[in-house]
This record gives C-alpha cells, sequence and structure tokens, in this order.
C-alpha cells in the first residue's frame, strides 16, 4: 500500500515579538490519517491551522500541502452571509448544481418551442446539449443535494422550521453549526477543524461522529472533547512548549504512551546526567595527578564526552489550575424536592411533570436537547425565574454555587482582581493574590481588564469565584466550555473530591463520565432517571432490559458498600505492595549504581590500573555488577509496563 503524505512542517517558526509561539514545528499526515490536535489554550493551535491555511505567514520553515487535494476548514472565525436564511448560505455550497439546473430549465424552454424544420440542425444542437447537461447534472448529485443539505441540517440539530431564518438572528452557536454543516456537504479531502463540538447537543455530537467516522478523507482536528478524540481519532499529536509531538492512537492511547515515553525519557536524561557527572569527575581526578599519562587520558575521555549526544530533559506540561472546592457549612441531607413543576414560554411548552429529589452528596447530570429548558430549570431552583406549575423547596442550610454559561456574572468594566475582591471583600491582597495565581492568573495579569478576556480566561474567573463561595450545592451549566484537557482534568479531580452537592449540564462525555454517578434526562414530560455515568446511560437506552439486577439490588445499599469497600482495601493493599515491590528494585537499582561508580574509580587509581592482577579483578567486578543492572533496568521498564 502506498502511503501518500498530503500534507506536512518542517521547522516552522512563529514568532510575535518576543513570545515564541511554535518552535521548529516538524510533522507529516499521510492521506486517510485522522489525528487529534490538543494543547493547552493559547498554545498556538489555531495559529498553525491559519499557517496551514495561508491565513497567516509563518517566520521561517517548509509547508508542503498536496496541490491536488482540497481543503476544508472550520475556523472559530464565521464568514457567513448573514442576508441569507440557514437553507439559502447551505446551497452556496452548490453553486455549480444550481447553475446546471438554470441551464437544463433554459434548454426545456427552448426544446418546447413550436417544431420548425428549417432549424432540425439547431434543435439537434439543444437536445444534444441538454442530454450532456443532463448527465453531468445527475452525475454530480443533481437530484440528491437537496436531500444531503436537509440530512446534514438535522443532524448537527435544526428542524425544518429553521431552515428560513436568517443568519442574523441566529446565536453563534447556531451560526457555527452552520457554517459546520456547509463544509460537510463541501465534502474536501482534507478536513482541518477547530472545536467541531462546541455549541453541539450530545446528539449533534453523536451525528457528526458517526458521520466522521465513515469519511473517507483525511482530518486534523482541535478539540478539547477527549471523548469524540477517543471516537474519532487513530493518531494524535501534542502542542506543548513550542514543539509538536507525535503519537499513534487516540486520545487514550496518547495518554498511556505519553506517560510512558515521559518515564523513560526522563530516566535516560537522568542516567546520563549521572554518566556525565561520573565521567567529569574521572577527568578531575586524572587531571589531579598531573602526569603526562594521566593528562593524556583526560583530554581523550573529555573528548569523548564533548562528543557525546545529549539527551534533553523532557517537557513538561505547563502550569495546570488547581482547584480544590470545598463548602463551609455542611448542608442538609435533604437538597432539593421538585414537584409537579411545568414551564412554557407561550406556546412552547419546555417541560411539565417535572418530579426530582437530591441528597447530599448527589453528583447529578442534566441532559436533553438544546433548548428543552435545562438552563430554564436552573434559575427556576436559584429564583431567577418562576415556574408556572409546581413547587420547588431547598433544603437546611443549603447555599448554592451557580456556574453560568454565558459568564453573564461577570462586569466587564472591572480588572480581574476587582472583579473577585469586590465580591470577596473580607480577602486579603495576598490571599486574593494566591486564588488567581492557583488559577493562572499571575504577575500584571491580575490588572487586565475582563471584556478583554478568553472564553477559558472568563471561565476560569467564575470558577474561582465560585471556589472562593465555599457554597454546598453547585449548579453549573457547561463548565467545561472553553476549558483546555488540562483545566477539565483539574476540574473533574475537584468535583471528585467535593463534598457537597452537584448538579450538572454538559455535553461533555468524558466529564460524565468520570464525575456522575447518576443521569437525568429532559424532556417535555419531565425527568428520566438513569442510575449511572454517560457509558451507563448510553447501553440503557440501546438496551433497556440490561442491568436490570445491578437496578433491583440497588435498596441493598449496606450489602454493596461493605463489598465495595471490601474490594477497595484488597485493591489498596495490592497497590501498595506494588509500590513497596517498585522502591525494592529502584533502591537496589541505585545501590548497584553507587557500587559501579566506586569500581569505576577505584579503575582509576595508580595501586589498581598498575597492578594487571588487580585490574582484572576490578574490571570482572564492574562486569558483573553492569549485567546485573542491565536485568534490573529491564524488570523496572517491565514492572512499569504492567502498571500501565
Amino acid at each position: 500500500m502506498n502511503i501518500i503524505i498530503v500534507l506536512s512542517c518542517k521547522d516552522i517558526h512563529k514568532s510575535y515579538g518576543i513570545d515564541v509561539i511554535l518552535d521548529k514545528i516538524t510533522f507529516s499526515i499521510n492521506e486517510g490519517e485522522k489525528v487529534g490536535f490538543i494543547g493547552a489554550n493559547g498554545a498556538g493551535k489555531s495559529t498553525l491551522f491559519k499557517i496551514l491555511t495561508n491565513q497567516l505567514d509563518s517566520d521561517n520553515g517548509e509547508l508542503f500541502i498536496d496541490k491536488n487535494k482540497r481543503i476544508g476548514y472550520l475556523s472559530q472565525d464565521l464568514r457567513l452571509n448573514s442576508n441569507n436564511t440557514i437553507y439559502e448560505e447551505t446551497l452556496l455550497v452548490f453553486d455549480n448544481l444550481l447553475a446546471l439546473e438554470k441551464n437544463l430549465k433554459d434548454l426545456e424552454s427552448k426544446m418546447n418551442e413550436p417544431y420548425d424544420a428549417s432549424k432540425e440542425e439547431y434543435t439537434n444542437r439543444i437536445i444534444k446539449e441538454y442530454t450532456l447537461t443532463y448527465d453531468l447534472y445527475n452525475n454530480r448529485g443533481g437530484y440528491t443535494y437537496k436531500g444531503e443539505i436537509s440530512r446534514v441540517l438535522k443532524g448537527l440539530g435544526f428542524m425544518e422550521e429553521d431552515y428560513n431564518k436568517p443568519i442574523n438572528i441566529l446565536s453563534g452557536g447556531q451560526k457555527t453549526r452552520v457554517a459546520l454543516c456547509k463544509l460537510l456537504l463541501k465534502n474536501p479531502d482534507v478536513l482541518l477543524l477547530d472545536e467541531p463540538t462546541n455549541h453541539l447537543d450530545l446528539d449533534a455530537i453523536e451525528w457528526l461522529e458517526d458521520y466522521l467516522k465513515s469519511y473517507k478523507g483525511t482530518m486534523f482536528i482541535i478539540s478539547h472533547d477527549r471523548f469524540f478524540l477517543d471516537a474519532i481519532s487513530n493518531k494524535t499529536f501534542e502542542l506543548l512548549n513550542g514543539h509538536v509531538d507525535c503519537y499513534n492512537g487516540n486520545y487514550t492511547t496518547f495518554i498511556d504512551l505519553k506517560k510512558k515515553n515521559y518515564e523513560i525519557q526522563l530516566k535516560a536524561y537522568n542516567l546520563q546526567q549521572s554518566e556525565i557527572k561520573r565521567q567529569e569527575d574521572i577527568i578531575t581526578k586524572y587531571r589531579s595527578f598531573n602526569r603526562e599519562k594521566s593528562v593524556r587520558a583526560a583530554d581523550s575521555r573529555q573528548k569523548s564526552l564533548n562528543k557525546m549526544e545529549k539527551i534533553d530533559l523532557p517537557d513538561r506540561d505547563p502550569k495546570e489550575t488547581r482547584m480544590n472546592f470545598e463548602t463551609e457549612i455542611k448542608s442538609g441531607n435533604d437538597v432539593l424536592h421538585i414537584e409537579n413543576l411545568s414551564k412554557s414560554f407561550g406556546d412552547n411548552l419546555l417541560f411539565q411533570n417535572l418530579n426530582l429529589d437530591m441528597k447530599r452528596s448527589d453528583k447529578i447530570a442534566l441532559i436533553g436537547e438544546n433548548g428543552r429548558g435545562k438552563t430554564t430549570l436552573f434559575k427556576i431552583i436559584m429564583d431567577k425565574m418562576a415556574s408556572d406549575t409546581g413547587i420547588k423547596i431547598l433544603g437546611k442550610n443549603i447555599f448554592v454555587g451557580y456556574y453560568d454559561q454565558e459568564q453573564s456574572n461577570l462586569n466587564d468594566g472591572k480588572t480581574i482582581i476587582d472583579e473577585v475582591w469586590d465580591e470577596f471583600p473580607k480577602l486579603t491582597t495576598t490571599e486574593v493574590r494566591s486564588a488567581l495565581a492557583a488559577f493562572l492568573f499571575i504577575g500584571e495579569d491580575v490588572f487586565k481588564s475582563i471584556s478583554a478576556l478568553s472564553g477559558g480566561e472568563r471561565c476560569r474567573i467564575n470558577l474561582l469565584k465560585i471556589m472562593l463561595s465555599k457554597s454546598n450545592f453547585l449548579l453549573l451549566d457547561e463548565p467545561t466550555n472553553h476549558l483546555d484537557i488540562m483545566s477539565r482534568e483539574a476540574l473533574e479531580d475537584s468535583i471528585l473530591g467535593y463534598d457537597g452537592t452537584v448538579i450538572v449540564i454538559s455535553h461533555d462525555r468524558y466529564f460524565l463520565n468520570k464525575v456522575i454517578t447518576k443521569i437525568l434526562e429532559l424532556n417535555q414530560d419531565g425527568l428520566k432517571e438513569y442510575l449511572g455515568n454517560y457509558n451507563y446511560y448510553i447501553e440503557k437506552k440501546k438496551n433497556p432490559l440490561r442491568f436490570q439486577v445491578e437496578e433491583a439490588q440497588a435498596g441493598m445499599s449496606k450489602t454493596q458498600i461493605n463489598f465495595d469497600k471490601k474490594k477497595k482495601r484488597e485493591e489498596s493493599k495490592l497497590e501498595k505492595q506494588k509500590k513497596t515491590d517498585l522502591k525494592d528494585l529502584e533502591d537496589k537499582i541505585s545501590s548497584l549504581e553507587q557500587e559501579s561508580e566506586k569500581l569505576n574509580n577505584d579503575l582509576c587509581l595508580e595501586e589498581v590500573y598498575s597492578n594487571p592482577t588487580r585490574s582484572s579483578d576490578v574490571n570482572n567486578q564492574l562486569s558483573n555488577v553492569k549485567k546485573e543492572l542491565q536485568d534490573l533496568y529491564a524488570a523496572w521498564e517491565a514492572f512499569l509496563d504492567d502498571s500501565e
């Protein structure tokens, strides 16, 4: 099978002043590969995409794109005609077919003219031209493109009644979906997608996954949606400290490989540093003898050391947000009771007959189609909006912390430090600066205006304010939007360790799998409950009869808790034993490395190297130690592999 490179970079460099964004970026993408592109916010991923699409020039380096391939790019900067309707905008993709349609109609009109024998040659020419145009129209999909437009629009969440809505009244998320629809309809050879799952609900994301799985071309995708990357990609590029590291496999495979590679590279680096130090000590000792033979030996070793190809210290991830949600006051066991709630806007019924009971420490996800009323329900819980019918009761000692995906509670006229300090005036300067630093706002950054912040920075400010509030009941509306992967993982770990109650609206399936224990699906007739994470929810939707035994045993909580505790104790004991074995192995390696160093030093002593018998004996000991070390290094690497 021939490997065809469709896109490659060599030593691409981009700086803004003294800030190096991309440094010697080198990689290649083969035809048919589906590459996930990850990295922290601001690392330069979108900058690289703009260079690949000639929207931005690199400072230097070489870029190759197969001239026979059509490139399609979904950027975060949309270019849509605001005067068009949604359907009119998607029709622009098929300008060539529309032109053929017009030509066919014109030819049909001419063929319908009364027959004139004197114009037989003209008539035959019109018929021939019509036949050729018809074949061309048919072969290019003239009788299927309208169905394809409808399929993609509906797949991305638009209803038929939306088709005639003008672009200028759409939200930013809706405009992004229109742009994505146009791009998919163009069916380019190479797709460059920048955060394609933003603004899509779960159904639309799953539809897009299925669509892209069957896509025959090449894909290069920037995304922080780990579940999406696992489903789509077969290769992962990470942009870290200006460099691109390439891994074969999806996101989960990348995590395993990265951890393993880092440990191997760090071990190799440390071993080389130890060897360099050992050689330098020997050279220093040789020079201290101040004899011609020992000086020559020192010079020889120094030359070898200078020629040694140095191993770089492996890159570490940039600093990550340090989140720690905690409660100040413990709530009662009954956190929220909702009974027969309903809400409509005019003739649009969002939901009715909605019933819900939440207990302390529940971690629940609220999911449902966009526009169903999830955010509205949050506002009813917080008394920011009234329901049409039903009751809502908050329990004793409940203090609500709300994360608004629209960031509407931030004052654009304030600086970062004032936004936080004004809400928590009792904090000292040190406490405020320390809290901001934990969320990566350091130095002069704290004096930036809120209006100048990116989506990710605004997100971090809101999460910081919730953390400082020490609320015991968190309502989180799409908290992972605009967060990079490291910040998402920090948020997940914080929620897992949180002793309060959480209800979250999210389309981040990786997040839902990791932190959620119950899913509530909101529909017009209320809530349907699923006692598990997102994977459980999907399996239960596909096969309602699955997990019946487990659900029947849900009431046997004491037995289940005891079983779980026993299982965790056994796992903890096994993990502790593994750590002990690993430490013993590493201690033995360290001891032998010291012995090896001592034997090497002995070989430099005049009383040893001048005595053939003694020199031979030391060399034999050194050889045995090195062999044993090699065996231990192999055992150490195998131990790490088994631990993955």
